[in-house]
């Protein structure tokens, strides 16, 4: 047991994209930052096992981020340690993130150079459907192709156009938005919702589809220029198969802001595991997300099955 205290940032999947839908893709891992700065990854692919101890009630800021470059960006850490008190940030780190200005390039607002190189690049138009049937349409830089759909959890997903830039990408999906009627975002607990009956695989693949279509013909008809329409499935990495696919399993009957926890994770899709407890058949699914900016202790921790686990079922 160790007394280490972890500033939590998140769910993480950094390393190389899956190939094939056999290729579990991303080595996701749960990203820990020490007191004094330092950051520590613990895996979350299958078989691995996530034991903590929330110490500290509330959120922290997780700093915020400097673009220089296309390729080139630092994530700055909050050098007060402060509260977050805009999402997960403090009031400092908010005004000084560059990542936030991104939403209005498009609408001609002024970003700092480091940025419009990073924006100047392609970007991708995407449509992704969770587990439950939901579909939105984002968008992804070039370098973050297939690492931005997989952040997000998507089930069954598909890149429909290819934008010159950030900002022809962005008047694409307002145009969607519009014109199709998909939404922009879905809720992260929506998300892991859908994972615990979600409806099945191919149903999920041909309401994507069956979008992804409809949005190809609404940009064929539009006059915006500056990008091409693609039809390019995305390919889900396969430890995520498991929580997608259907089976008997169960939202993860505590909350993540207190307590002791531990589990086992069989599969992971997003920031959400499919968990087993020891003393318990059943599985179920956690919301890793919720984890983020909270203050936990690792260590030899178990979670408390419920007493009654008839009244889950």
């Amino acid at each position: 047991m160790t007394d280490a205290r972890y500033l939590v940032h998140g769910v993480f999947w950094d390393g190389p994209p899956s190939a094939t839908p056999e290729h579990d893709g991303g080595t996701p891992v749960l990203r820990l930052q020490t007191p004094g700065g330092a950051l520590r990854e613990v895996s979350l692919e299958p078989g691995s096992r996530l034991a903590f101890e929330r110490v500290i009630p509330g959120r922290f800021c997780l700093g915020h981020v400097k673009v220089f470059s296309a390729s080139n960006r630092e994530h700055v850490l909050c050098p007060a340690h402060a509260p977050a008190v805009k999402g997960k940030q403090c009031e400092r780190c908010f005004v000084m993130d560059d990542s936030r200005l991104i939403h209005d390039f498009h609408r001609g607002g002024r970003v700092p150079d480091g940025l419009r190189s990073y924006l100047m690049q392609d970007h991708w138009l995407y449509v992704a459907t969770f587990g439950d049937g939901t579909t939105k349409v984002g968008t992804a830089s070039n370098l973050r192709k297939w690492h931005r759909l997989a952040d997000q959890g998507a089930v069954a997903a598909r890149y429909v156009a290819r934008a010159r830039d950030g900002a022809v990408v962005r008047v694409l999906e307002d145009l969607v938005t519009r014109g199709a009627g998909l939404t922009q975002q879905v809720r992260s607990a929506a998300k892991a919702e859908a994972l615990t009956a979600p409806r099945p695989g191919g149903e999920l693949d041909a309401l994507n589809h069956g979008h992804a279509a409809r949005v190809r013909a609404l940009l064929g008809q539009s006059a915006v220029v500056d990008f091409e329409l693609v039809d390019e499935s995305w390919v889900r990495p396969a430890q995520a198969a498991l929580l997608c696919a259907a089976g008997e399993r169960h939202a993860y009957p505590q909350a993540l802001d207190a307590g002791q926890h531990g589990f086992r994770i069989e599969a992971l899709c997003g920031a959400n595991a499919l968990a087993s407890l020891a003393g318990s058949e059943a599985l179920f699914v956690v919301n890793l997300g919720q984890l983020a900016g909270g203050v936990v202790r690792l260590g030899d921790y178990i979670s408390e099955v419920p007493a009654v686990q008839e009244s889950l079922f």
